[in-house]
């Protein structure tokens, strides 16, 4: 019997050997398709003396385990410097993770506190953050450490070659990020994963307005021709220790480019909220950027409650 277990980028393939392990692979590649996960199981008719290698598929979790941090890759900025660009991949199916900056949560070498979050969604989160190094940053490895549920997972962010991308520009259309702005449609603009930061102050349990503007090119997926070009924001928890409700975490953008809706924070002190402004470089999910390598822009919002 062969067992395929597709959870999202992870293949797990338990076959017997020889021959009808390749007949098995290349019948896979054809049928093994990743929705968050999909279980095959196939009947390959017994060979004389084969050995019996069937083992349990691995379980789903909804809770109790580990997070990992994701290197999407780098790009280059105008000013010569690099941004390193990070994700990554909480295997709980429901259970959201909050891992302080400390021990469970660093970069190394220091400082520990880049940027990152500190509230990890279910599943896998891409694009979520960049860090910026210097030009003459090299050969080095910047590692961003995670603990949860007692296991610890290290992941080194670099500037090999083969790990540039496109971030800022769609090589096959020629798609840009969308363009973010705070505090009015001609504020400084934000674009791609390094994104544009903003701050507020806000009242416990009381709905406090948030504004942005967004803006895109309209250029269309090369297959979706027959529809307008779409774009939207996302609003989502980054940093805090309370819960944060949003009157609509998914807010029309109105002619102008203006997005409004509210958030509610449970406790004081100092949160982070991100706005994720996709288009139509690829289907989006709650707060996950789409696409490959481009194109998405990130808006971070500092909000102090008291």
């Amino acid at each position: 019997m062969l067992q395929v277990i597709c959870d999202l980028t992870h293949l797990a393939l338990v076959a017997y050997s020889g021959n009808v392990q390749l007949m098995a692979r290349r019948m896979l590649r054809t049928l093994c398709a990743v929705s968050g996960t999909l279980t095959l199981v196939m009947i390959l008719p017994r060979v004389a003396g084969a050995q019996d290698t069937r083992t349990d598929a691995p379980l789903p979790h909804a809770i109790g385990q580990s997070v990992s941090a994701s290197f999407e890759g780098w790009y280059p900025n105008p000013d010569g410097t690099r941004s390193l660009v990070f994700g990554y991949f909480n295997r709980n199916y429901e259970e959201d993770l909050d891992l302080p900056v400390g021990e469970d949560n660093m970069f190394e070498p220091g400082p520990a506190d880049r940027g990152q979050p500190t509230h990890f969604f279910p599943r896998r989160q891409t694009g979520v953050f960049a860090v910026v190094v210097p030009a003459d940053f090299g050969d080095q490895r910047l590692t961003w450490s995670l603990t949860a549920h007692g296991e610890t997972i290290e992941i080194p962010g670099h500037l090999e070659p083969g790990w540039e991308i496109t971030a800022l520009h769609e090589v096959t259309s020629g798609n840009t990020p969308p363009m973010l702005r705070f505090g009015g449609p001609d504020g400084g603009p934000g674009q791609g994963p390094l994104g544009v930061r903003s701050d507020l102050t806000a009242a416990v349990s009381a709905p406090t307005p948030i504004t942005v503007w967004a803006s895109d090119d309209g250029v269309r997926k090369a297959r979706a021709t027959a529809r307008p070009a779409r774009f939207g924001v996302v609003w989502s928890k980054y940093r805090g220790a309370g819960t944060v409700t949003f009157g609509n975490a998914t807010p029309r953008i109105d002619e102008s480019g203006m997005a409004v809706t509210t958030a509610t924070f449970s406790e004081p002190g100092e949160y982070v909220l991100r706005v994720l402004a996709w288009d139509d470089s690829g289907n989006q999910a709650a707060i996950m950027a789409g696409g490959f390598f481009c194109c998405w822009t990130n808006g971070y919002v500092t909000v102090q409650v008291r």
